[in-house]
């Protein structure tokens, strides 16, 4: 590894400014992916109630057609009238080839991934929500006008209203009420005209009130869009936030830390931070790997990898990079703990004895590994282009702990650490020993280690 020199002022205020430019473009990109991906959900929403009234529309039409022709007489008598079969059908015919043909747009605009007009959205609400109004129309012409106020049909505005909640526009909402309760007032006007005021059906102020309704029921059903709007675009935000943080840290951290990642709304700017770092590095790994086959020195390493990964996670470290038969992990970053020195140290300590109880049992073949660590200031950050980036850690502290874990082959020990790390750590460890100063490559002033293994 080559010698990296402590960040500067300069370069650090340099990294915090392209950190302050980077930052509101990505969260820009990011709103702009949350805004596509719920748009993509609307129209998916769109399709599934495009199908569900072409599918209603085809099956009424299906049923009315088959039953009108075994039981005219059943027919007429439920519907108080005769019913023309062709004018019936074409109706209801017409209302399922608008969906379907409405259905195809809505697949086209997915496929395309565009965004569809807002106009058409208001035309496309305009014309289902006035449906009925044509069925109560067509009614009028074989029944009593007001009589045909009160058959199926004018409930069935209730269903368009009920049915534009899938279009996740709350104002879409409200106008397909305010168009179901104006046609069906403006219906009524006419309807009532010469009607016998005895019959409390007959009152302007019976069908006003189930204006009022058609309009409140828009309103409430604009609520409830609003509401599953939210809770989409929630399930975006953090589905974008989940594979944003996975995007930087892969697969180094642990899926507890990706959660406080994300309840933290943590960042990932550069910054310079005190931290504790860690290398490890598998002895005698050359040796071993010449005698065995490919697929036996991946399972090797993977069994090894295994558990020490699992060690450092369980201290809230993350395991940075791996160096072939060997890690760098980091204490401190992307979240700080409570004392990252001891989470470095018990988490060395734990690896060494979680081994040695592996070979005992010959679980895998007699391994050692040689262990350094080190804390101190570091720039920790995104580098790399914009078609990859790497969360990294650069620092003097980042050489010391690689030199450090390289004098366990001189000292023939397992776990090396610095003084400020010993210091630090806080734990009463009785086997601890200082060695004499020791000079670091890369570094004038000796450098005073404990040997913990």
């Amino acid at each position: 590894m080559t010698d990296l020199a402590p960040p500067t002022e300069a370069p650090r205020s340099l990294a915090s400014g392209r950190s302050a430019l980077a930052v509101p473009a990505a969260e820009g990109l990011a709103r702009r992916t949350i805004s596509d991906n719920l748009a993509r959900e609307i129209l998916i929403s769109e399709r599934f109630r495009a199908q569900l009234l072409a599918g209603a529309f085809g099956g009424a039409l299906i049923a009315f057609l088959a039953l009108s022709a075994s039981y005219p007489g059943a027919m007429a008598e439920f519907f108080h009238s005769r019913l023309d079969r062709v004018r019936v059908g074409l109706l209801l015919g017409g209302f399922a080839a608008y969906e379907l043909v409405a259905l195809r747009g809505i697949e086209k605009l997915i496929q395309s991934r565009k965004k569809p007009a807002v106009a058409r959205r208001y035309v496309d609400t305009l014309v289902e929500t006035s449906l009925p109004t044509l069925a109560i129309v067509y009614y009028m012409s074989i029944v009593e006008p007001f009589e045909a106020l009160l058959l199926p049909p004018a409930f069935v505005y209730f269903v368009f209203i009920l049915l534009s909640t899938l279009r996740l526009d709350p104002k879409l909402c409200v106008f397909s009420g305010i168009v179901a309760a104006a046609e069906y007032a403006l219906l009524s006007f006419f309807a009532l005209q010469g009607a016998k005021a005895t019959n409390p059906l007959t009152s302007a102020a019976h069908h006003l009130g189930k204006a009022l309704i058609l309009l409140g029921s828009g309103v409430a059903a604009g609520f409830v869009a609003r509401r599953l709007e939210k809770g989409f675009r929630r399930t975006l935000e953090s589905l974008e936030d989940r594979s944003r943080i996975l995007s930087v840290f892969g697969q180094h951290v642990s899926p507890a830390v990706v959660e406080q990642l994300l309840a933290q709304k943590a960042d990932v700017r550069s910054e310079l931070r005190e931290v504790c770092v860690m290398f490890l590095d598998v002895r005698n790994f050359t040796a071993f790997s010449e005698r065995k086959s490919p697929e036996e020195v991946v399972g090797y390493l993977n069994a090894l990898f295994d558990f020490m990964i699992e060690s450092v996670n369980a201290h809230h470290g993350i395991v940075n990079k791996f160096l072939g038969d060997g890690f760098m992990a980091v204490f401190g970053a992307p979240l700080r703990g409570d004392n990252d020195c001891k989470n470095a140290v018990e988490a060395a300590i734990e690896i060494v004895s979680r081994l040695e109880a592996l070979v005992a049992d010959g679980s895998i073949p007699a391994t050692r590994v040689g262990i350094g660590i080190a804390s101190g200031k570091a720039l920790i950050g995104n580098v790399g282009s914009s078609e990859r980036k790497e969360y990294t850690v650069i620092g003097d502290v980042v050489n010391v702990a690689s030199r450090v874990e390289g004098l366990n082959k001189e000292l023939g020990s397992q776990i090396l650490v610095t003084a400020r790390v010993f210091e630090s750590c806080g734990l009463e460890l009785p086997e601890a020993a200082a060695t004499a100063p020791l000079h670091v490559r890369g570094r004038k002033e000796p450098v005073r280690i404990f040997r913990l293994a």
